[in-house]
């Protein structure tokens, strides 16, 4: 039945059941490996695909827990929202009560990423029914902050490289899979805090928070690349939100509240809440596995020491995790703190190389080399047009003008008091021509719309006076291109700088690794340590005495673990002072990066305004082409109305 349960809590139930009565039935019989009643067991391994046997009952009991583990998370999956903490159950007794040599998929780091999955999903459902009740902002951020910690403990399993080396092309998959729900989940932490400062009417840290969610958002937009409709329509809502939020954060604080915005580093740490654990297994407990139906067996009283030995080494791990974890606590806090990355302290290897979307810009550009004088062109085109236009316009007003004073002559010979300069009073009837009138009023109409486009045009010039040196730029030669982009200038003493910093970042990740290896092995010889064969001849008088002499065979990695935890102290001193110096080359560097950004943006932007300003430029042309028939007919109309005037005028001195 174990075999093939049905995918429900009923097979969880004859999973549980089945364990448990394993456990009985090897506490009586020498089925363990190498032991005379062993059999094969054989199971098929998940990764691989491949069969494993071992002839140890202890093979079959971590292949039923490791499926009661994987049963859980599925039925976790369907909505059963408790099964998550079930399947880290499951994953935790196993990690840490069996050999993780059986097979590549019961590897401690595998099973430790089981574990920080589990958690960290159960987690994300309590985090949904908080903000569905909505519970208040910081409690909110909490419980988002210890979903970030479930998945960076995830991470850093996954980064782990025998991790890497068992999952093959999965371990990426889901790396960019965590590491996107570790952004994703910080933007939403921060998005409540944001709010818990709303509510305080901190008004620039609610701007900064906002700030901070908005990035982190970002990164986990640029992550999800490839992930389901499902989660790209979340990520969209979540960005209307938090993108609104903090837009009329920042508004409401630059024109009312006027709030200084502190640093993020500045602001506490959201400390996470962890509200979900791993229910604990328990194989021996009848109301989950039943009668034991060897009961009639009767354990042999070495067996019974055995279980005390075992005991007391769980005991020494346990004291020895503490303190592990401990330190662990204290190292990530301060990482996470000091936001150093080893591969990515300098960057200094994006500025050899154009970046892709700037080479994209620029191999479009190269199949279309008449792209900036198509522009110039362009724009000389309409420059002509408005010259025609201004210059018909001009003339018309100096028509008008100059028959104004013609009138003005007249009527002053005639002895009649002039019009004022300027009034819009038409002639006598005597002498006026019709047409003036409707002229002057056409052309005063053809001025207006001449003077509004022209700001327009002067306008369009800018932005084409603005990207024309940019688009050359994008045409050139590569070279030119990236001589065009920032770059850093360090010192020696910059990068002797930089160098300790990474020497001692290293020494980091050395220490971190040391101390892996030395839990691993201390693990190891735990499972390994066995003394059933001496305690069968031994006194149960001696029995306190035997322990004591087994368990120092553990003093030396005991010193050797305590040894690297006390190394710990000086190695972040030695971090903290190199950092206290790499401040100044942080800021100049953190400095030409955003230049580069910025050139960067600037160049794209140029390249994405062509298309705008060829358009925009054509329309201008058809405009003023427009302008120019009509202002043309209108100065025929004004030449033939001056002449009408003047005869009239000629007529009127004759009598």
């Amino acid at each position: 039945s174990a075999v093939s349960v049905p995918r429900d809590f009923e097979g969880c139930s004859t999973l549980r059941k089945y364990f448990g009565q394993l456990h009985f039935l090897q506490s009586r019989i020498p089925m363990g490996a190498e032991q005379e009643a062993a059999v094969p067991v054989t199971w098929t391994e998940i990764f691989s695909g491949k069969t494993v046997t071992h002839e140890d009952i202890k093979y079959e009991q971590a292949c039923v827990l490791y499926n009661l583990g994987a049963l859980h998370s599925m039925l976790g999956a369907m909505d059963k929202r408790v099964s998550e903490e079930c399947a880290a159950g499951a994953f935790t007794y196993l990690r840490d009560h069996f050999p993780h040599s059986y097979s590549v998929d019961m590897s401690h780091q595998i099973l430790t990423l089981n574990i920080n999955l589990m958690l960290g999903q159960a987690q994300e459902c309590l985090l949904e029914k908080s903000m569905l009740d909505n519970r208040k902002s910081f409690l909110v951020a909490r419980i988002s902050a210890q979903v970030v910690d479930y998945y960076k403990e995830a991470c850093r399993a996954l980064e782990n490289s025998e991790t890497a080396s068992l999952l093959g092309k999965i371990q990426k998959d889901w790396k960019k899979l965590v590491q996107m729900k570790i952004y994703y989940f910080a933007a939403v932490a921060h998005l409540h805090m944001g709010k818990q400062a709303e509510e305080q009417q901190k008004f620039g840290e609610r701007v900064i928070y906002f700030q901070s969610a908005l990035d982190k958002l970002n990164e986990a937009i640029k992550l999800a690349k490839g992930q389901p409709e499902t989660v790209q329509e979340a990520l969209r809502f979540t960005m209307d939100v938090i993108g609104g939020k903090y837009n009329s954060a920042k508004k409401d604080n630059d024109f009312i509240y006027h709030e200084a915005v502190p640093a993020l580093d500045t602001l506490q740490s959201v400390k996470g809440a962890p509200l979900v654990k791993a229910l604990p297994v328990n194989p021996t407990d009848p109301a989950v596995t039943g009668p034991d139906i060897f009961a009639k067996l009767v354990p042999m009283a070495a067996h019974e020491a055995s279980s005390l030995y075992s005991e007391e080494k769980a005991k020494l791990l346990r004291d020895v995790m503490a303190k592990i974890e401990a330190k662990n606590e204290v190292l990530d806090q301060f990482m996470d703190s000091m936001q150093l990355d080893p591969e990515t302290v300098d960057n200094l290897e994006m500025y050899n190389h154009i970046p892709p979307v700037l080479m994209e810009k620029c191999a479009a550009l190269s199949v279309r080399p008449d792209t900036v004088k198509n522009l110039v062109q362009s724009m000389q085109v309409l420059s002509g047009v408005f010259t025609d236009v201004e210059a018909s316009l001009k003339e018309i007003r100096d028509l008008l003008e100059e028959d104004e004073a013609q009138e003005r002559k007249l009527q002053e010979l005639l002895g009649k008091a002039p019009a004022p300069q300027g009034s819009s009073s038409p002639p006598p009837a005597s002498s006026a021509s019709p047409g003036l009138a409707e002229v002057s009023k056409e052309c005063s109409k053809y001025m207006e719309v001449h003077e509004k486009a022209s700001f327009t045009n002067t306008e369009l010039h800018k932005a084409m006076n603005l990207h024309i040196g940019n688009l050359r730029l994008l045409s050139g030669p590569l070279e030119q291109v990236r001589a065009a982009l920032p770059s850093p200038t360090l010192t020696e003493e910059d990068k002797q700088v930089l160098q300790n910093l990474k020497r001692i970042l290293a020494k980091v990740q050395e220490m971190r690794d040391q101390r892996t290896s030395l839990e691993q092995q201390l693990r190891e010889m735990i499972q390994k340590d066995d003394i059933t064969t001496s305690l069968v001849t031994t006194d149960r008088s001696e029995m306190k005495k035997l322990f004591e002499e087994q368990l120092k065979k553990y003093d030396q990695i005991k010193v050797y673990l305590e040894q690297n935890l006390a190394a710990q102290e000086n190695v972040l001193k030695a971090l903290t002072d190199a950092n206290v110096k790499y401040a100044a080359v942080r800021k100049a560097l953190a400095e030409v990066e955003h230049k580069w950004n910025a050139t960067v943006q600037t160049l794209v932007a140029s390249y994405e305004a062509y298309e705008d300003l060829m358009k925009k430029s054509q329309e201008g042309k058809d405009f003023y082409t427009d302008l120019e028939g009509k202002a043309t007919k209108l100065l025929e109309k004004t030449r033939a109305a001056c002449q009408a005037a003047e005869a009239n005028r000629q007529h009127v001195l004759e009598k």
